[in-house]
């Protein structure tokens, strides 16, 4: 009973986490017009967020053995979700650039803490499964942000989207401030920060990193301009080219997530290669959809292969969480995932919305979107490299 309490107000809490990031990228179009943005300073404020996100993770990770957990992912929410009421009250897009910036440190410490919180209240057997169920919060929130965001953006105005998503955020960071430490956890050794050089050096940890960045890299732009993709080619208004982005990333995320961890759960009882093997059907699968929506001139069946790419980029969440755990040492899990936290987006989706909107800028989206596709080669190499220790 106590474990499922935990799971769901930070299952809540991600939910929201992803929501109040996303909402942005539902009134791209909206805030073009207002403030009289480029493509270029739209993908700012993408990676912007993604910048100070990474930046701040290993600095939680470093606090995370020294302060209640609990305390600092109520602190998180807090923070982000101030960060998204002053993004509604901007006036200019350097007053937004600093508001997202906020919003990466309180979504920075909340994902860096809550995913080893998490795995401490389950049996190892259930951390893929458990994982990508937690992880279902991407998808759901993702498309309430893009859902929620075009409809009232649409309706009221964008200013009112940030103001509305960023309230159940403040409420849930109270029932945060309450959850129970495990008292286990306080006989453990503290870590210093030199045990990120000894993270630096485990290469099992730093594969699944790479493999993780480069669907990172794909899933950041995808869902930065995918919305601006449909409103600019397909010529639909704001409100359903963020509605229909946000109805695929909420079941084509949800089945691809929950997917993948089943199968990831029953591969490993078969083979020590089950992780990778997921991360790597991920990659592959996602190109062919990929390229066919961008070369299609039709509603449905652009929305067709969006949604099948989305399964596929979804399909690792469970697997790489779990040999994250698997790679690392209980003493260290948490600068584990704030390393993790620095490289994936350092390498991911900090760059591809700015890189995406300034090849738009030169080459139009189409052609950008295509072109960061790419990154599916090295991503692929690293999966190949990619052995679980089986850590404790």
């Amino acid at each position: 009973m106590k474990n499922n309490r935990i799971f769901w107000i930070l299952f809540l809490l991600n939910l929201f986490n992803y929501m109040d990031r996303q909402v942005l990228y539902a009134v791209f179009p909206l805030l073009q017009t207002d403030l009289h943005l480029t493509d270029g300073q739209l993908g700012t404020l993408a990676s912007v967020f993604m910048l100070v996100y990474m930046c701040y993770a290993p600095v939680v990770g470093y606090l995370a053995d020294r302060f209640s957990r609990p305390k600092l992912i109520s602190l998180s929410a807090l923070i982000w979700s101030g960060a998204t009421l002053a993004c509604g009250a901007a006036k200019n897009w350097a007053h937004l650039l600093a508001a997202r910036g906020l919003i990466g440190v309180g979504e920075g410490g909340f994902t860096t803490l809550a995913q080893p919180f998490l795995a401490e209240h389950y049996p190892k057997e259930k951390h893929a499964s458990r994982l990508a169920l937690f992880g279902l919060a991407l998808p759901l929130g993702s498309a309430l942000g893009y859902t929620l965001g075009g409809l009232i953006g649409q309706a009221w105005g964008w200013r009112l989207a940030f103001m509305i998503v960023s309230v159940p955020g403040v409420f849930l960071a109270l029932l945060a401030w309450f959850l129970p430490e495990r008292t286990q956890r306080i006989t453990h050794r503290k870590p210093h920060l030199k045990e990120y050089r000894t993270l630096l050096r485990n290469k099992p940890f730093l594969y699944v990193c790479f493999v993780q960045a480069a669907v990172t890299f794909m899933m950041g732009g995808f869902s930065a301009w995918a919305p601006t993709y449909l409103f600019r080619y397909l010529h639909l208004d704001a409100a359903r080219a963020g509605s229909y982005f946000g109805i695929l990333v909420i079941v084509c995320g949800a089945i691809g997530t929950y997917a993948g961890g089943k199968l990831a759960e029953n591969r490993f009882k078969k083979s020590p290669h089950a992780y990778k093997q997921v991360m790597a059907l991920a990659l592959l699968g996602c190109l062919p959809p990929i390229w066919l929506g961008l070369f299609s001139s039709n509603l449905y069946a652009v929305l067709s292969c969006f949604g099948l790419a989305i399964i596929f980029l979804f399909l690792p969440t469970g697997a790489i969480a779990a040999a994250l755990v698997d790679t690392t040492h209980t003493a260290v899990r948490a600068m584990a995932f704030a390393l993790n936290i620095f490289i994936i987006h350092l390498l991911g989706d900090t760059l591809s919305p700015v890189l995406i909107g300034l090849l738009s800028n030169q080459w139009g989206l189409k052609l950008a979107l295509l072109v960061c596709t790419a990154v599916v080669l090295p991503g692929l190499w690293c999966c190949y490299h990619v052995k679980c220790r089986l850590h404790r």
